[in-house]
């Protein structure tokens, strides 16, 4: 065969390749097209939530269900009615083990607050009341402000409930009388967990704490209420 000839033949070949590979291409890319056009026009949300390029980097795929059910259960996202936090059951609310749960929110290490209370406590000290200011006035444009208290394991699961939701109503309460902002309903979320879900470990005395010189074994940890600022997109 002359040289020419082979020439000619791997061409065809060759450009027969590249045509089948661009209809395969357009191909798929329409049957994808397809299907995000009937999910659409059924109504169903995708199947798993993941982060947008407009949310901060902490907002994973994991915590923003979370947090969609946390803040929708506090009223917040219901719109219109009165804000309404009920004691929750959190294992329900977060779908998840404890340890699971914590973790979602080592991302925010560096721009959330542990306010830390005495033993059968749910007073906020002068220390406590100064960390929840500057963590409630570095905003930065977030919309929901998460408060999740927590009881140590010391005396009966009903009265730590009891217990946990007090401090959580302390943080509200301070922030009610220290701000004059008509918008705070709407942006407070409160989740009380008593001693029964998602105790912080050690770990935790790592951050930012309103004792931070004080002892940090896991039960003082856990006379505490988490706070923090978060901007999601949900």
């Amino acid at each position: 065969m002359k040289p020419a000839q082979i020439h000619f033949g791997l061409g065809a070949g060759l450009l027969l390749f590249v045509s089948a590979l661009i209809a395969f291409w357009v191909n798929s890319a329409s049957a994808r097209l397809e299907e995000a056009q009937a999910a659409t026009e059924s109504g169903k949300a995708p199947a798993v939530a993941v982060a947008s390029s407009a949310d901060e980097g902490y907002c994973s795929g994991q915590l923003k269900p979370i947090l969609r059910r946390v803040l929708t259960s506090c009223g917040l996202l219901k719109g219109g009615g009165a804000r309404g936090c009920q004691p929750l059951e959190a294992r329900s609310v977060a779908a998840m083990s404890g340890g699971d749960f914590n973790a979602l929110f080592t991302p925010l290490a560096e721009r959330a607050a542990i306010l830390q209370f005495e033993k059968s406590g749910d007073a906020l000290d002068e220390a406590s009341r100064a960390l929840l200011d500057k963590t409630f006035s570095d905003q930065r444009g977030a919309s929901y402000f998460l408060v999740v208290s927590r009881a140590s394991p010391e005396g009966s699961t009903d009265y730590n409930r009891e217990l946990s939701q007090r401090r959580a109503g302390a943080v509200l309460e301070h922030l009610k009388a220290t701000y004059n902002d008509p918008d705070l309903d709407q942006e407070v979320g409160l989740l009380w967990l008593g001693e029964e879900f998602a105790q912080l470990d050690e770990e935790f005395c790592k951050w930012n704490r309103s004792q931070p010189e004080g002892p940090c074994a896991t039960d003082v940890l856990n006379r505490s209420a988490f706070i923090a600022w978060i901007d999601c997109q949900l």
